[in-house]
This record gives structure tokens, C-alpha cells and sequence, in this order.
């Protein structure tokens, strides 16, 4: 299952959901779409969702595919997800500024997420790895304050790769 979420940003972001529907369907395809008004065809949809319910389906997917928020982000990660994320853009009106694209490049940077920056390359990003089981220990320095900020959060001592519910 591919799970999509655009958060609870006030602003649409139906660029990312243009490229959610336009994916090849070979697995169940679910999408909170928040103020978008695009809604996938044939996608199990939601306008916005509780914290409970988007790591229930967070923990169920194959992929996360989310904005790069932070706290969407964080919550993928916490779950054992490398997500894709897919940055807001001032320029389409979807964010204030480019916060968003800085925050996915430093996380690219560090192997936690796999970023795309253009929707239209979204299909591509959905082929590999999406788990964390494969992030090294010693991923670099963003990878440890995570870590660090995850088991302080949490009150767990783990890697990334073994965080669990």
C-alpha cells in the first residue's frame, strides 16, 4: 500500500496529488488530502485524519509518500519509514517560503528520506528501499540527533532502523 499525506497545511497541495493519480496502480493507494481538491480515482481518501489513524496506515504502507513537513517526516521515521517526500513550494503558493525544500535536501543529505523535488519524478522515488532497516548505525550527525531526539521522545535506546511502536 502506498500512503500519501499532505498534512494539515492550510494551503492545497495538488501538485503532489496530480502525480499520486497518475501513478501505474498495483497496490491499494490511500491519500489525506487536507484543502486539496484533487482526489485520486480509485484511491481510499480522507480530508484529514487523526494522529492514531495516519500512523496506522504510516506503519501498513509499503511507502510514505508526505510534504516535507517536519512533523510528517519525524512520524514516517518513528515508525521505521524512509519516506518520500515531496517539498511545498512558495512559488505554487503551498507554503509561506522554501522551508520545506531546505528541510528535505538536509534529510536527502543524510539518507533518512528520499527526496523529490518535482512531483513528476514521483513514480521513480517508489521503486527501492523504504524501510529503515538499512540505515548504519552511524549515519552521519543529523542521523544521531534524530536518534538521540527519538529516544528521548520515546524512552527508548534503539538505532533508527529498530524504532517501534
Amino acid at each position: 500500500m502506498i500512503f500519501v499525506t499532505v498534512g494539515t497545511n492550510e494551503a492545497p497541495f495538488d501538485r503532489l496529488l496530480r502525480a499520486a493519480a497518475d501513478l501505474p496502480r498495483t497496490e491499494e493507494l490511500v491519500v489525506q488530502y487536507g484543502s486539496s481538491s484533487v482526489r485520486p480515482a480509485d484511491a481510499v481518501t480522507f480530508d484529514f485524519l487523526s494522529f492514531d489513524r495516519v500512523v496506522e496506515h504510516m506503519r501498513r504502507a509499503r511507502v510514505v509518500v508526505t510534504h516535507a513537513g517536519v512533523g510528517s517526516t519525524l512520524v514516517a521515521l518513528a515508525n521505521g519509514k524512509k519516506p518520500v517526500v515531496v517539498p511545498r513550494l512558495k512559488s505554487f503558493g503551498e507554503a509561506v517560503d522554501d522551508h520545506q525544500l531546505f528541510f528535505g535536501r538536509r534529510f536527502a543529505g543524510a539518507g533518512l528520506v528520499t527526496l523529490v523535488e518535482s512531483p513528476l519524478a514521483l513514480e521513480d522515488a517508489l521503486d527501492g528501499e523504504h524501510s529503515l532497516t538499512a540505515l548504519k548505525h552511524g549515519a552521519g550527525p543529523l542521523a544521531l540527533d534524530l536518534r538521540r531526539f527519538l529516544e528521548e521522545k520515546t524512552g527508548r535506546s534503539t538505532t533508527l532502523g529498530a524504532i517501534s511502536p
